[in-house]
């Protein structure tokens, strides 16, 4: 099975990229932290709405509901494809960054993986 890359793109034959199992996973992972709910036509469900909290005060309770948030939408949308063993959200100035450890079921293999979200202007 071949994976389309994330952004849709042409590869140097001028044919759809595409993208290793790691990398489609972690594509996904990406779209799924950085996406809002109701932001897609036919999925308005889908999503986390992290982003919708990057402005709020830093607290304890903000790091709280943005674990279990971060965590309930990986489990609903990639339930089948990873298991998540770690996860640290954390915002510094105007950068979010999003830490995970997780376990690809397919093949055992663990991987760690950073994610930063875009600036907002």
């Amino acid at each position: 099975m071949v994976n389309v890359a994330f952004a849709y793109r042409l590869d140097d034959r001028g044919r759809t990229a595409g993208a290793t199992p790691d990398d489609h996973i972690l594509q996904m992972l990406e779209q799924l932290l950085f996406t809002r709910p109701g932001e897609r036509v036919n999925r308005p469900d889908f999503g986390c709405g992290l982003l919708d909290l990057v402005f709020s005060p830093n607290s304890p309770e903000l790091a709280a509901t943005l674990d279990l948030t971060v965590a309930a939408a990986v489990q609903r949308w990639l339930g089948d494809v990873i298991e998540l063993t770690a996860l640290d959200v954390s915002a510094q100035e105007s950068t979010l960054t999003v830490s995970l450890s997780y376990q690809v079921l397919a093949t055992g293999v663990a991987t760690t993986a950073t994610l930063t979200a875009p600036r907002i202007a």
